[in-house]
């Protein structure tokens, strides 16, 4: 297992073609507005139909909030290490420290020759390459002194430092062959390989390359980040590698994140539909299932992990004083309901020191008198062995699910906080925009509808992981839990069924002149089964996923 423990990073992998300029920078934004990390561009200055990379990514810092920019990678012979260093500063710098430096020899040398660069053999680019990063890494040391670089490719020898970036820029290589893995060990700050030049039977010689080598430089291996460049299809089989449903993806980019210590994956692909897709029900997923795995392989001590009483949630901040989200409704002209949805503090319950931390007990409110189902029908598993007691790797396997469920809680309030801003009119979507861009339900508008739907992508997405990995593993474990995991099953195709009915509900929002009552009505129904069935499933599971695990 080789998980070096980064935070995942997502994003994109843009053909600047010119004809299509403004589509590209539509698409920047686009990943942008859906929550994504990075907006990425070939570097090849020597293609006639290509906008130039550095000014295309100049435009995208531009129009973007919070993406990262990087070429993908920097074509070095044609952009001088000195100057690209200046431009990557000031990129940095008029962005708010929102640039990364792709980097890579220079491939295609006649076409490289064609239009006034070197012409480099492949050892001579790995050489120069190495010259290039010691020239940029001086000119950004702003206060290093006098720039000197002897180098047989590039020479700099009396420049003045700076300006220096705004952030600790990464400096990623793309790398396939021994030297530039070893470079890549040595001196990078990533690694950006792409899928279809370096597969997955590759990847692990070449991950060993370059953890050798950065040992060998006094280096830990998980200094160099490891990115991926991907493609593939929603539509396939699921046999091949992002062939499939999103389900698929999720498995596959989470366990060569966890197997090969892969944390950054860069989708390539001009389709809006793949990238919204790949935003709203890949990445969160992946984060969730690499989450729970990590949390469960390297969980401090138990006392750590536990989640004293009085830090439970209803659909609020985890570890809050009790507070107030409120609907919307100051009058039943606006909606038909007035209640709040109060952020309850957890009860005590018993159990907690052994199992570390207590499930999230249902408070009792309600916002609609409509039921989705009934639940004095819910059946329970087995009690608990009072005389169990957990490892902290087993605790931190049951308290994961308490941790993403109070996610989907917070996420939840604050949909209902930002719909009720937008629609009465005390903030406007742009406003509201800033505040949704720190959530994982980020979509491509800037619209209360849009905010409802992303959500209810996420919901729709953990519920599946639900019920093709944990529940089918805890029927097997212990047959004693197959009425309350059918039970559990049942609840999310009927809480499908209310997303559906949000959905119809935004369809109302944005077509007819009263349509925020229905979403109001939606989203009260919503809230009443979603936050009542995380209580029950972690009432039922936190304990028995303690002592079977999660998968």
């Amino acid at each position: 297992m080789a998980d070096y423990g980064h935070e995942l990073l997502f994003g994109t992998f843009l053909t600047p073609m010119a004809d299509q300029a403004e589509r590209v920078v539509a698409l920047a934004r686009l990943t942008d507005q859906a929550g994504l990390d990075l907006v990425t561009v070939q570097d090849h200055p020597y293609q006639a139909r290509f906008l130039d990379t550095w000014t295309l990514l100049s435009v995208i810092a531009a129009v973007t909030s919070t993406v990262r920019v990087s070429p993908n990678v920097a074509n070095l012979p044609l952009r001088p290490p000195a100057v690209l260093a200046r431009s990557v500063a000031t990129l940095d710098i008029l962005s708010g420290g929102r640039v990364e430096l792709g980097l890579g020899a220079g491939g295609f040398r006649d076409a490289i020759a064609a239009i006034g660069g070197p012409r480099l053999t492949a050892a001579e680019g790995v050489d120069a390459l190495e010259e290039g990063i010691q020239v940029i890494r001086a000119i950004w040391a702003e206060g290093g002194g006098t720039v000197r670089v002897d180098g047989r490719h590039h020479r700099v020898w009396g420049a003045h430092p700076g300006p220096a970036p705004a952030h600790d820029v990464g400096i990623w290589l793309g790398a396939y062959k021994k030297r530039m893995l070893d470079m890549t060990g040595r001196l990078a700050d990533g690694w950006l390989p792409t899928h279809a030049y370096a597969d997955l039977d590759a990847l692990p010689a070449m991950n060993a390359i370059i953890d050798e080598a950065a040992l060998g430089a006094g280096r830990s291996p998980a200094d160099v980040r490891r990115l991926y460049n991907i493609a593939g299809t929603f539509t396939g089989s699921g046999r091949a590698f992002l062939q499939g449903p999103a389900s698929v993806w999720v498995e596959q980019l989470a366990e060569l994140t966890l197997e090969q210590g892969m944390s950054a994956y860069i989708l390539a692909s001009d389709d809006p539909d793949d990238i919204r897709r790949f935003a709203a029900e890949v990445v969160p997923g992946v984060r969730e299932l690499v989450a729970a795995e990590r949390a469960a392989s390297s969980a401090p001590a138990a006392e750590d992990r536990s989640r004293p009483a009085g830090t439970g949630t209803r659909a609020g901040d985890r570890g809050a004083s009790p507070a107030t989200v409120t609907s919307p409704a100051t009058s039943p002209a606006t909606s038909p309901v007035t209640s709040p949805v109060t952020v309850a503090p957890a009860r005590d319950g018993g159990g907690a020191p052994a199992l570390g931390s207590m499930p999230t007990p249902d408070d009792g409110t309600r916002l609609t008198d409509v039921r989705v189902w009934d639940e004095s029908t819910r059946p329970t598993g087995p009690a608990p062995d009072p005389a169990r007691t957990y490892t902290a790797r087993e605790q931190a396997a049951g308290h994961h699910l308490v941790e993403v469920h109070d996610q989907l809680r917070q996420e939840l309030a604050e949909v209902r906080r930002l719909v009720e801003e937008v629609t009465t009119g005390a903030m406007d979507p742009g406003v509201a925009r800033s505040h949704i861009n720190t959530m994982t339900m980020r979509q491509n508008n800037w619209t209360a509808g849009v905010y409802c739907e992303s959500y209810c992508r996420i919901v729709t997405t953990h519920h599946t992981i639900e019920d093709q990995s944990l529940f089918p593993h805890l029927r097997r474990a212990d047959p004693r839990l197959v009425p309350v995991v059918d039970r559990l099953e049942q609840e999310h195709h009927a809480i499908h069924e209310v997303l559906e009915g949000v959905d119809r509900a935004l369809v109302a929002f944005v077509s007819e002149p009263d349509g925020h009552k229905a979403l109001w009505a939606a989203l009260d129904l919503l809230t009443d089964a979603l936050l009542s069935h995380l209580s029950y499933e972690e009432r039922e599971l936190v304990e028995p996923i303690a002592r079977l695990g999660a998968h």
